[in-house]
């Protein structure tokens, strides 16, 4: 009797012990995971049984890069992962009616600047010319710290003007605009002690040339200071001005006086440059009548026009929050052991000539381009709808907005037959939102058209029609909203969020004859 033996190839997987291929794939990223799991039934059991896989995944889920503080972090990688879904959840389910209360020891109002960082409430008193740090009180044990200092004691020249300031916790810096005849500095102090800082190249920055600015404003992302700037220039021989605006860019911890300068006078374009931010270390997004995406790698030179995004209608006020890019000595354990990706997030622009329109933008759409594409405009159809989220608001009411990552707070203004109040609303646009709400909140797939005013153009002649026409606008940016039920009462100067932590700033009341701000802090996990 003849017998046949068939004999079934083996497949490579066997050949390979689980964890071998946990750490081979461990190289790849979110993406590329994902495609090689849904290969076959043994991937794809390998990666439903390891924590470190699904780890690298939920971190791009959730558009999250770890912090220079997690490399000393010793939890087992299974409790991080939950604790990021966890952490997660607890973002759309954040109970507004839990929240502990900080009265700073002075008043707030539209000339200071305010920031959180860490443990700490940072408070720059234009008036007084002072600087408050005021403790807010954490689940953690913690270091209490409450440091005053003047302003006006950094600055090395005696008969400066100070113009305005920047405060960045992560990095322990305070810079101080100064002018001192017709020169501008930006002196680099410590937002502790007010030394100089030590990772600073100097004690200030060096404007390019002497000339006394209408506007001003500036910001930091790790290395990198921006200023940005309009004013009127003389031109040779002539006693007219001109209208000019420039952006000059810093490596402050490398130079002083090296910097990277945009300018142009303001008549050559549409619109000045009304708002600019960083898109990580080398690259400046810069918003007039489109958006202009430059490369800023080479600090010795002009920054390199990488693309144009057309807009149909003009945007300005950019909101965006900046992920720390460094430790301070003022931050505790309780800060996040994460930052969001840069390439990941979202920058939140408005329109403002009919009524308040919100644009939500993915900064993804940024980084996915080719650098060939300076030399053509992009069209809005071919970038717009599917990255951007456009939320229209009534004339009468306006939302107070903030964003942090791919998290957008709204503090919504609402009208009763007895008095007005805010309600809070929050946004999630991470990929992840809809697997780790849980079944809260409402998902938000479906494409919304909104109406939108769009100026006809400089040189439109409008004398018997508006100088605005309406149009159509669609965008399908998908996110998971919930709307907390708390009717928020008085006046709300200000909300924002970290990466823990929701912050309501109200008027408090009069103590010792002085209106003292109320900080309402609500822990998220």
């Amino acid at each position: 009797m003849k017998m046949s033996h068939e004999i079934k190839p083996q497949s490579a997987l066997s050949f390979l012990a689980d964890e071998l291929w946990v750490y081979v794939l461990g190289f790849l990223s979110c993406r590329d995971i994902l495609r090689c799991t849904s290969v076959c039934k043994a991937l794809h059991q390998i990666y439903m049984y390891s924590s470190e896989l699904q780890y690298i995944v939920e971190l791009s889920g959730q558009c999250l890069l770890p912090s220079i503080s997690s490399a000393d972090d010793r939890t087992p990688i299974s409790k991080r992962l939950q604790r990021l879904r966890d952490k997660a959840h607890a973002w759309l389910k954040f109970d507004a009616y839990a929240f502990q209360t900080v009265i700073p020891s002075t008043e707030v109002d539209i000339t200071q600047k305010y920031v959180t960082g860490g443990e700490h409430f940072y408070l720059w008193n234009y008036h007084n010319n002072l600087i408050t740090i005021s403790p807010i009180l954490s689940k953690l044990e913690q270091r209490t710290i409450e440091h005053h200092w003047s302003p006006r004691a950094l600055c090395p020249f005696p008969v400066a003007e100070r113009r305005n300031v920047l405060m960045d916790p992560a990095q322990n810096l305070f810079a101080i605009m100064y002018t001192v005849n017709m020169m501008t500095y930006i002196y680099l102090a410590t937002l502790d002690y007010g030394c100089v800082h030590p990772h600073a190249a100097g004690p200030a920055l060096v404007l390019d040339f002497p000339v006394y600015e209408w506007q001003a404003k500036f910001q930091c992302y790790g290395r990198h200071i921006a200023l940005w700037r309009q004013f009127h220039t003389r031109g040779v021989g002539t006693s007219s001005s001109s209208p000019m605006w420039q952006l000059q860019i810093w490596d402050w911890q490398h130079s002083t006086t090296l910097s990277s300068v945009l300018s142009s006078s303001i008549q050559t374009t549409f619109l000045a440059p009304t708002s600019f931010c960083f898109l990580g270390n080398d690259r400046l997004l810069v918003v007039t009548d489109d958006l202009k995406l430059y490369s800023i790698k080479d600090m010795s030179e002009t920054p390199r026009l990488l693309a144009r995004f057309l807009l149909l209608f003009p945007l300005v006020d950019t909101e965006h929050y900046l992920p720390a890019m460094h430790g301070s000595q003022l931050r505790t354990q309780a800060q996040s052991m994460y930052t969001s990706d840069p390439e990941h997030r979202l920058l939140c622009l408005t329109s403002s000539i009919d009524k308040r329109t919100i644009c939500l933008i993915s900064t993804k759409i940024f980084f996915d381009i080719d650098e060939a594409t300076a030399i053509m405009p992009i069209p809005w159809n071919d970038w717009g709808p599917g990255h951007v989220r456009i939320v229209e608001q009534s004339v009468m009411h306006v939302s107070i907005t903030h964003v942090i990552g791919n998290r957008v707070l709204l503090a919504d203004e609402m009208v009763s037959k007895r008095h007005g109040y805010y309600k809070l609303r929050m946004m999630d646009f991470s990929p992840l939102a809809v697997t780790n709400r849980r079944g809260l909140g409402r998902v938000v797939k479906e494409r919304s058209i909104v109406t939108v005013a769009v100026e006809r153009g400089p040189n439109f002649e409008w004398y018997n029609e508006s100088k605005y026409y309406y149009s159509t606008v669609e965008t399908a940016l998908p996110y998971v909203e919930v709307v907390s039920d708390r009717k928020i009462s008085g006046l709300l100067q200000d909300v924002w969020m970290d990466g823990d932590r929701i912050y309501l700033l109200l008027d408090g009341a009069y103590i010792g004859g002085t209106l003292k701000p109320k900080l309402e802090v609500i822990d998220i996990y």
